[in-house]
């Protein structure tokens, strides 16, 4: 949902740097394996826990060096990933099932946030998602908007049919605080965040309570080629990542801090805000960090496919590979 065209806080190549300056951990015997990471968008809170991992030196101590970039368009992760530019990326599920259905082999290896970031938010005096019927709705374009605001106003009762939808682009903040949608499809865990500090008063729909299943939101992915010929480096990588999620989630003060001191320019204030909700979503269905349930995603596959992000129901076997992070326990 959210592949945007954003300008970057810092250039990606400052962004690699910081991160690489921040691996500051006990050195393995035998130096530690370069490995980029890209990430789904600007830094920011969701990414803590990797920052973490940098700053604590996570990714040396599990024998990886890992540097962290941010994307410049919209199409960068996917790309970079199969042209091997990359070794890792972050991609929401819904674009990763759109890849996996058009032939691209990429693989989910660990959760990210396992909950659904995705939400209509509303104007003040519309208390309920059925009150949209025949309103005008802002969306990005992009497929997984449509099936949000389908599922949305369907499961409160309200008829899609009705809705007036009009492209906004990836920022609804503005067009919200102008008055010129009813509501749009936005991520409560950002635009929510930022509307309330703006205006208080907004109402926020999540997909999550309106008939959408569970799902992880945002998934790290590798080509199925990069898992084939190097698996340890995967395994690595998810391990330094899963423990900076849980030392964020034992201690999100100080995981905040990490990823301040890393990514200068971001606000605090709205880092702890944003940080204290989404700590809830760092776990999964069984408690753990990184959990990819395959039962929970069987169940998502059926939603994906019936509100038309894809023609058919994704399969989650092939398309998601929980090795990695079962060995991140041991």
């Amino acid at each position: 949902m959210r592949l945007r065209s954003i300008g970057l806080i810092a250039s990606i190549a400052l962004i690699a740097v910081l991160a690489g300056c921040g691996s500051g951990g006990a050195h393995a015997s035998r130096p530690p394996t370069p490995a980029t990471l890209m990430l789904d968008f600007t830094p920011n809170a969701i990414h803590t826990g990797i920052y973490t991992a940098l700053a604590r030196g996570y990714d040396v101590d599990a024998g990886v060096r890992l540097h962290v970039l941010a994307p410049a368009a919209s199409t960068d992760s996917i790309k970079l990933l199969e042209t091997g530019r990359v070794s890792f990326a972050i991609l929401d599920i819904h674009d990763l099932a759109i890849a996996r259905e058009r032939g691209q082999g990429i693989v989910g290896i660990m959760a990210i946030v396992e909950r659904p970031l995705a939400s209509v938010i509303a104007q003040p005096g519309i208390s309920s998602p059925r009150r949209l019927d025949g309103r005008t709705i802002g969306v990005t374009g992009d497929p997984s908007d449509y099936a949000v605001l389908d599922s949305i106003v369907a499961g409160a009762g309200g008829d899609p049919r009705t809705l007036h939808d009009i492209t906004i682009g990836y920022d609804a903040v503005p067009d919200l605080l102008s008055g010129r949608v009813a509501a749009a499809t936005a991520f409560w865990n950002d635009e929510g965040v930022a509307l309330n500090h703006a205006r208080p008063g907004f109402h926020i729909f999540q997909v999550y309570d309106y008939g959408a299943p569970s799902y992880p939101e945002l998934v790290l992915c590798a080509t199925a080629s990069t898992l084939q010929h190097d698996p340890a480096l995967a395994a690595r990588v998810v391990k330094a990542l899963v423990r900076g999620y849980r030392f964020t989630l034992a201690n999100p003060r100080a995981g905040a801090a990490d990823l301040e001191h890393l990514v200068p320019g971001l606000e605090p204030k709205l880092v702890s805000e944003e940080l204290a909700g989404e700590l809830p979503t760092f776990k999964g269905p069984d408690g753990q960090v990184g959990e990819l349930s395959l039962p929970e995603l069987r169940t998502w596959a059926k939603w994906e496919a019936r509100f038309k992000i894809v023609n058919h129901p994704p399969d989650v076997a092939q398309m998601f590979d929980t090795r990695f992070v079962t060995e991140a326990d041991r």
